[in-house]
């Protein structure tokens, strides 16, 4: 994971699951499992993230990603443990039949799982961009404040025009 800051990265993801939770008034909180898998992270089209209804866990692969990466990863995931706690995901008695990991197509030959992904990536990238916005207008503010009680400081001490003559 670049960088490897994971107390920054740990603060940021529960701070997101607080607002995906609040947003999709989820009834459960999943677990979450961080994954390190460099023979993963090696392919080009390896694992990003992925749901485990059955142990409402979320996976998500971290090495050799971009945080931010990452963090969309997890919004996604959160959208079909939503989906698994209002039954969706079980709507199709051909589900069980063509459900991930058992077909690496699912998405493609389900009609009703290709609805569920579709709805995975809108709603998980955009409450992602959300939460991302409202996160940095909050710390520009916060960081505004900060300078302003900075600017009083400054024009107490040290004076604008510093004597440095003795």
């Amino acid at each position: 994971m670049y960088p490897d800051n994971r107390d920054e990265f740990n603060s940021h993801l529960a701070k997101l699951f607080e607002y995906l939770k609040k947003e999709l008034q989820l009834k459960s909180s999943p677990k979450v499992r961080i994954e390190e898998d460099e023979k993963n992270a090696s392919k080009v089209l390896g694992k990003t993230a992925y749901y485990d209804p059955e142990k409402q866990t979320i996976h998500l692969f971290v090495t050799n990603r971009h945080q931010k990466d990452i963090l969309r990863s997890f919004s996604h995931e959160v959208v079909h443990h939503w989906q698994h706690e209002n039954e969706k995901l079980q709507t199709s008695s051909s589900t069980k039949e063509t459900k991930q990991g058992e077909d690496p197509q699912y998405a493609q030959n389900n009609k009703w799982l290709r609805q569920m992904e579709k709805q995975a990536y809108l709603l998980g990238n955009i409450m992602f961009r959300d939460w991302e916005d409202k996160k940095k207008a909050s710390d520009r503010k916060s960081s505004k404040k900060m300078t302003e009680k900075t600017q009083v400081i400054g024009k107490e001490y040290p004076s604008k025009k510093p004597d440095y003559r003795g």
